[in-house]
């Protein structure tokens, strides 16, 4: 019998390799990408550990090459999802008696299985079938997954270990029940680490999951069922169920057994999942805990102490980098005139420096958006820009969809500060500016904090420390992620634990313990070892 109250050391962030030329891993991964773009896999369900194919088929495309298919893939129907369901709830009865470090044992071979045998694997993968570069990949798709994987595993043992006082005639025990019922998870197309994290922070608790990954990331998400089976991750604890989001909604959300939803993607899907649950509380057997992350209309606020190269590369890295399809990425600004020609002329000239292509070609910083839904939708606000007599497109402005969905970094330079490209997400590589007189910095900050619905990430660029002071104080609900002269998007697990409030979710911060801790329910144990034997009380006494 193993007794140890084992605890994990804080571990090492996962380095991050470079792909330089001549390196070891740009040989290897450039192998991966030559192999896999002349494959054509079929991607079938995962239920109980075993693969379901249903012949209600999709495909799998590159966003820089839509004629290429990586992949078809089977779609699940209403009895495929009854019978994940159905699978999840029986694999939690022995998953959840489990020691927790058993558990945690698992989701350590996996973060060892991705930065070893399949780094190549997934990182191609993502490139392939999520349209990111070399770097971006390898910064989401290996070193935020095995972070993830890792962090999670010492946040359990602070988590668990920290226990209630006891008195000399009792003792107190927290216990960390799992939540009763299976958990809904539904991750987006443009990190694979979240696809990872919305599953394995949720069963390193306890838990079994319904998993709906993103049509748009399925190659990835696949090959991480894959990797946790190799892991040693039992059947029916993680159930991978592609299809119509609406149809597993519709079974998931009105089941009586519901317990929970972790999700990341658009707002207005968050809000359907929310009402949905809440027409349905008369059915369910507990209040489920919905956790979301969602949209942003993140911010750049420049202070006039700046120095403009500073400015300009944070504009160009957090608006451009992924094509701007990052919650994080930054997508208004706040310029100050007198700065306003130097940091334009310095994001021109790296613009211009810029080489947007295939994800294959390493000498690419831009690639493609992530379909053809994405690209219209960008280059419809594009458009409107162009037609706008209070906006201007000053760099970019063009797109190309003939062969995959190219849209060129793009600036509009605006006089009016609601402009629709200052409210509204675009989740694609336009960036909006707003210029206001040096003076008016205080009443430009309170027009940054209410003009947009969301509040994920913002940074402010200042030398000085009274005005950083004094945004932190007036932009204090405006980002649950706060960057000072650093660009709003980056953040690592374990160092920036992720999320924000108002209309971008429930800021439960993914990488730090706060996120794992909603997916338990604790129960206080008191044992008492000296039990009363009659009702009355000392105080009854009569004088």
């Amino acid at each position: 019998m193993n007794n140890t109250v084992y605890q994990f050391d804080i571990p090492q962030n996962e380095p991050l390799l470079t792909y330089a030329p001549g390196t070891q891993e740009r040989i290897l991964l450039k192998q991966e990408l030559e192999r896999q773009s002349s494959l054509q896999i079929e991607i079938p369900l995962i239920i109980n550990g075993k693969e379901i194919r249903t012949g209600n088929m999709g495909k799998v495309v590159m966003p820089c090459d839509h004629h290429h298919v990586l992949a078809t893939y089977h779609k699940a129907g209403e009895a495929e999802v009854q019978l994940a369901i159905k699978s999840a709830l029986e694999a939690k009865q022995l998953w959840q008696t489990m020691s927790w470090v058993e558990r945690a044992s698992i989701t350590i071979k996996a973060a060892h299985l991705l930065s070893t045998k399949f780094r190549w694997l997934l990182n191609a993968a993502t490139m392939l079938g999520q349209g990111k570069n070399a770097y971006q990949a390898e910064i989401d798709a290996a070193a935020e997954t095995i972070d993830f994987l890792r962090y999670n595993a010492y946040f359990a043992s602070q988590i668990y270990s920290d226990q209630p006082k006891s008195g000399f005639d009792q003792l107190n025990r927290m216990e960390y029940r799992p939540l009763e019922g299976f958990v809904l998870t539904v991750s987006p197309f443009n990190f694979t680490a979240i696809g990872s994290n919305l599953n394995m922070a949720v069963v390193l608790m306890g838990n079994t999951t319904v998993w709906k990954p993103a049509t748009t990331a399925l190659l990835s998400n696949f090959y991480l069922m894959k990797i946790y089976q190799e892991a040693g991750l039992p059947d029916g604890v993680i159930n991978f169920v592609p299809g119509s989001g609406a149809l597993i909604g519709d079974v998931c959300l009105t089941h009586q057994e519901l317990s929970g939803v972790h999700f990341t993607g658009s707002n207005s899907t968050f809000n359907h999942i929310w009402k949905t649950v809440g027409d349905n509380l008369g059915k369910l057997s507990t209040y489920p805990r919905l956790v979301g992350e969602t949209g942003g209309k993140d911010f750049i606020f420049v202070h006039n102490s700046s120095d403009p190269t500073e400015v300009a590369t944070g504009i160009v890295r957090g608006a451009f980098e992924y094509q701007g399809q990052k919650c994080s990425a930054a997508s208004r600004a706040y310029i100050p005139r007198s700065l306003w020609t130097d940091v334009r002329d310095m994001m021109g000239v790296m613009l211009g420096e810029m080489e947007m292509g295939d994800v294959r070609d390493f000498s690419n910083f831009i690639n493609a958006v992530i379909d053809e839904a994405s690209f219209d939708n960008i280059m419809n606000y594009i458009e409107k820009a162009k037609a706008a007599p209070d906006a201007e497109v000053i760099f970019g402005g063009t797109g190309d969809k003939s062969v995959g969905f190219f849209v060129k970094p793009t600036i509009i330079l605006t006089s009016n500060p609601h402009f629709i490209t200052m409210e509204e997400e675009i989740f694609g590589p336009v960036m909006t500016v707003f210029l206001y007189d040096d003076d008016k910095f205080e009443e430009t900050l309170e027009l940054c904090d209410k003009t947009s619905p969301y509040a994920l990430t913002g940074a402010v660029f200042s030398r000085d420390r009274y005005a950083f002071v004094k945004a932190c104080q007036m932009l204090r609900y405006a980002a649950g992620n706060f960057y000072l002269n650093d660009k709003p998007t980056g953040a690592m697990v374990g160092m920036q634990p992720f999320g924000g409030a108002r209309g971008s979710g429930t800021n439960d911060k993914a990488g730090g313990p706060l996120n794992l801790m909603r997916w338990i329910s604790p129960r206080t144990i008191k044992e008492t070892f000296n039990p009363a034997t009659h009702f009355a009380y000392p105080f009854m006494t009569r004088d």
